[in-house]
């Protein structure tokens, strides 16, 4: 796991220099992206949100109609909250569930635009092309062009 970790603190400082300093931890489910974000956010520091929890919580404050309008603010908020230039999210399906209308990889890059993102995405990258889910799923999602470093696992 070491060697991964230093994969990806490579990843990160490649990140920087880019516009979208975006970083996607990609692997299928139970692979061992949370502990490999965890060992990180220990031994550098970095903040570690788990999204699904957190966003879920505060998306309750509002009605399901409006949810899909203040997300992309409210998870700008979640990360401006956490001190630091570089910040580890994980568990990021929530932003693939269709009823919140998101491009999560858009979504992603946005917020990457101001500090160093790390985000774990349970998934393929296969050559050049980011899968979610599998064809056919309501929350399966393809992209060809990928303008992000993939960190596979």
């Amino acid at each position: 796991m070491s060697d991964k970790i230093e994969d990806l603190k490579r990843h990160i400082e490649a990140a920087r220099s880019r516009y979208y300093q975006l970083v996607l931890l990609v692997g299928p489910a139970a692979t061992g992206k949370t502990r490999v974000l965890l060992q990180l956010s220990n031994e550098a520091g970095y903040p570690y949100i788990n999204l699904n929890l957190i966003l879920s919580q505060k998306l309750l404050e509002y009605p399901g109609r409006v949810r899909p309008l203040r997300l992309p603010g409210i998870v700008e908020a979640i990360i401006d909250d956490r001190a630091g230039d570089t910040v580890l999210l994980d568990n990021i399906e929530i932003l693939f569930e269709p009823a919140l209308q998101q491009d999560p990889l858009r979504l992603l890059q946005h917020i990457s635009r101001t500090r160093t993102i790390v985000a774990a995405w349970s998934g393929k990258f296969e050559g050049r092309t980011l899968i979610y889910a599998e064809p056919g799923h309501p929350e399966y999602r393809k992209y060809s062009e990928v303008d992000a470093l993939v960190c596979q696992i």
